[in-house]
């Protein structure tokens, strides 16, 4: 039972919006639940966020508080999930970006994976550090300053992250690991060492995914025309005089 409580009385923020890849973000917060943290979903609005399994639509989860609302000293850690529009979004919100920065500044362990990198360089901080991501955001990274690794966990101080969902199994205990800690300097990976290469192609799990998913719904379908439909208005709108 003290292994399963290891993180009583730790709380942690896990920033999301909505596009975030469902998995990324589920699994780890009923494994720090598990382990006895509170966790707070902190998002860019009120309500309920939708998730994505890849591109699908899949089951909305609860905010808890916005951004605005939450204060990062509360938090003794800090998980950032990833999926393809969920991180695109973060990074453009100034509020979010300042955010993970608090966490940066206080040292406090960050937990990313997948696309979630993609607001660690938007906040500034890949610079000099040693880390990895879903393999197409390598070179974002890689341009911000960053030493990229080809691995299924990759730890760099206060910095912990995985490639994407196929490394779950190594990302869960390292992300507890890590929130369990006191210390949140601990020894640097592979230090000196240059970025692995790019990959050649896609990963074919990935791509397989995407070839058989089923069609869109009838709904969906009528969702998007829908959108087209404002997009179009709004194009056709002139545009205001300064």
């Amino acid at each position: 039972m003290a292994t399963r409580r290891r993180l009583k009385g730790r709380r942690i923020a896990a920033l999301a919006a909505d596009g975030f890849e469902k998995v990324e973000l589920v699994v780890p917060l009923r494994a720090l639940k598990t382990a006895g943290a509170e966790v707070d979903v902190v998002s860019l609005r009120h309500g309920r966020i939708r998730g994505v399994n890849l591109h699908m639509p899949a089951s909305r989860v609860r905010v808890d508080k916005t951004i605005g609302d939450a204060d990062p000293s509360d938090y003794d850690g800090l998980l950032l999930p990833g999926g393809f529009i969920n991180p695109d979004l973060l990074r453009q919100s100034a509020p979010a970006r300042e955010f993970v920065r608090a966490f940066a500044t206080s040292g406090k362990p960050i937990a990313s994976l997948c696309h979630g990198p993609w607001v660690l360089a938007s906040a500034g901080l890949v610079d000099g550090r040693t880390l990895t991501s879903w393999p197409g955001i390598r070179d974002d990274l890689v341009n911000a300053g960053a030493t990229w690794l080809d691995q299924e966990l990759v730890r760099d101080g206060n910095l912990i992250t995985s490639r994407g969902p196929q490394d779950m199994a190594a990302f869960v205990p390292g992300m507890l690991d890590a929130f369990a800690q006191a210390s949140t300097e601990p020894a640097r990976t592979a230090p000196g060492r240059g970025s692995d290469r790019q990959y050649d192609a896609p990963p074919a799990w990935a791509v397989a995914a995407l070839r058989w998913s089923p069609k869109p719904s009838a709904a969906a379908a009528m969702v998007a025309i829908g959108v087209a439909a404002v997009a179009q208005r709004a194009l056709r709108r002139p545009a205001v005089q300064g």
